[in-house]
């Protein structure tokens, strides 16, 4: 069964957002469900600071052993810091998903736009746990 935080905010695409010490700056990354899916993460590809994405944009790429899957924005906004340690360790992605498997921090352009992703009950529904 996926760990699913009740304090963080997911996208249909199982991207999470997680609210930092800014109110204006989100860290995001993907759910324990989907590292689960994507088995044994082996490379991550991720924008550089600065670059500014729309919601649902693709931001980045992740590679596992099994699949190349596409990494979805799930708010629109400017990216103000990328993980370094997944550089030289992605499976972190895997081990610890909502702490040092972390992506990238964004600065959303609208609060407001948190609303349009799921809490933890409906994103449980949405992958059927």
């Amino acid at each position: 069964m996926s760990k699913i935080p009740s304090d963080l905010r997911y996208s249909e695409e199982h991207e999470y957002a997680k609210q930092t010490s800014d109110p204006a700056v989100v860290q995001i990354g993907i759910t324990d469900y989907a590292q689960g899916e994507l088995g044994d993460v082996v490379y991550v590809e991720l924008p550089k600071v600065g670059a500014t994405f729309g919601r649902m944009d693709v931001f980045g790429t992740i590679e596992a052993v099994k699949a190349v899957s596409d990494l979805y924005a799930p708010l629109a906004g400017t990216v103000t810091q990328v993980n370094p340690a997944l550089e030289g360790d992605p499976a972190l992605v895997n081990r610890d998903p909502y702490g040092a498997g972390w992506m990238i921090q964004l600065r959303i352009k609208d609060a407001t736009e948190l609303n349009h992703l799921m809490g933890s009950e409906e994103y449980k529904k949405h992958i059927a746990q």
